[in-house]
């Protein structure tokens, strides 16, 4: 098992942010190495960190601005080579639609339910990359 596990994390707000890592922890489950986060307030540092190769996955604000987490999910999944899973937070669960339209590989509704987010994010850790 890595040490570590690289998530990008992206939204435009310090707080979605905050509830986002308090609500994952150190470690999303005992059978996944502990999270470092790798926090990105806009596209040019999301697409920077991804430009490393260094993440397993990614965790997307879709009612970031201006640019929000959909958007910036369909361009790195059309344009990085082997582009991590992405965990899609969606402000309602009838954006479930566009969340498809934008390639997510798994979505929760804001705000935050911990033990979910927890979860959602450990079966991306786990899905083979």
């Amino acid at each position: 098992m890595p040490s570590s596990a690289s998530v990008l994390l992206y939204s435009s707000n310090a707080g979605t942010r905050a509830q986002v890592r308090l609500a994952v922890g150190r470690r999303p489950a005992s059978d996944v190495p502990p999270v470092a986060f790798v926090e990105c307030a806009t596209l040019p540092a999301v697409l920077s960190a991804l430009d490393t190769g260094h993440i397993d996955a990614c965790v997307l604000d879709g009612e970031a601005v201006p640019i929000g987490g959909m958007g910036v999910c369909r361009q790195i999944k059309n344009e990085v080579f082997r582009c991590p899973p992405v965990l899609l937070l969606i402000g309602r669960p009838q954006d479930a639609w566009l969340a498809a339209w934008s390639h997510a590989d798994a979505t929760i509704s804001l705000p935050v339910e911990p033990v979910e987010l927890a979860a959602s994010l450990a079966t991306l850790l786990r899905a083979p990359h």
